[in-house]
């Protein structure tokens, strides 16, 4: 009778204990569905895998996801993008992450670290809180295959990219303004790099003059943190919208260098003759206190030295 006492006892409290065990294992598997990017196994292109991330917090969610991009995929077939060591840390400031690598990522070659790239922001940027990511080697700049920074890098730049498109680039010679020594004045640089097929040439024009010169003759002119929300072309017109950091100039440049130094790089383009400048949408106020961004923008060259 005790025997029989005791199983009906044990009896619920395993259902109760079984309950629980599949009600934790729901909870682990809820949570939000992200996608992870690999390589394949030839490393010749991406391929994608589903992850689940019970986290909420969005830096939380960026560790999670650096995690899974350095760790071996749970499909044999596929490759990390990165290897552990390669990775140090990260930085999440207004909607950027600024991943920090160690000198070990400079041992991918250059089709496999394009193919990182993408993987990197294609992932990170699904989180919400994260529109831009940009990539330093132990704190200093990415530079892409020619020598050239990479700069912020947004999912834009990566949509349809993927196989052997991934590793294609065009080459092109562009010419771009950058401020002299005095902040008062503008002068030419010609700049031959080559691009991702799938950024549009207004757009590479305008991060190229963000990112600055890479000369002793010219000086930036624009804040380096500046990113670009959108560069379209209408009508021969150039329609530039940045983030509010082009407000905030660290150098000695004075307002109509900052305006003409990517005024005139654009208008340089055959398909350019004007440009607008918004700032967060916004261009119903003088930038500095001096020029009406409501203007269309021509080209300048009397500020050329």
């Amino acid at each position: 009778m005790k025997k029989k006492l005791m199983l009906l006892i044990l009896l619920p409290l395993c259902l109760l204990l079984a309950s629980c065990a599949m009600s934790s294992n729901t909870e682990e598997e809820e949570g939000t569905t992200y996608k992870i990017y690999y390589l394949d196994k030839n490393k010749t292109k991406l391929a994608e895998d589903d992850l689940i991330l019970n986290q909420t917090d969005t830096e939380e969610l960026i560790a999670a996801s650096m995690i899974r991009l350095c760790a071996q995929p749970d499909d044999v077939e596929l490759n990390p993008v990165i290897r552990q060591e390669m990775y140090l840390n990260f930085m999440l400031t207004e909607k950027q992450v600024m991943l920090n690598m160690s000198s070990e990522y400079k041992k991918l070659n250059a089709a496999e670290e394009v193919l990182a790239r993408a993987a990197i922001v294609n992932t990170l940027t699904q989180i919400q809180g994260v529109d831009f990511v940009s990539i330093t080697i132990e704190g200093e700049p990415l530079l892409d295959a020619l020598g050239n920074p990479v700069g912020v890098m947004t999912k834009d730049m990566f949509i349809n990219n993927a196989g052997k498109e991934m590793n294609s680039y065009n080459k092109v010679k562009m010419t771009l303004y950058f401020a002299d020594a005095e902040g008062d004045g503008l002068i030419e640089i010609n700049r031959t790099l080559a691009y991702q097929n799938n950024i549009s040439m207004e757009k590479l024009v305008v991060e190229q003059v963000i990112a600055g010169p890479s000369n002793q003759d010219s000086y930036p002119s624009v804040n380096p943190e500046t990113k670009v929300i959108s560069a379209t072309i209408k009508d021969g017109v150039c329609y530039v919208n940045l983030d509010e950091s082009f407000l905030t100039q660290p150098y000695n440049v004075s307002a109509e260098v900052a305006i003409y130094s990517i005024v005139n790089s654009l208008v340089e383009l055959s398909n350019v003759n004007k440009v607008q400048i918004s700032v967060e949408g916004e261009n119903d106020f003088l930038f500095r206190e001096q020029i009406d961004l409501t203007t269309l923008f021509e080209r300048n060259l009397d500020l050329l030295k």
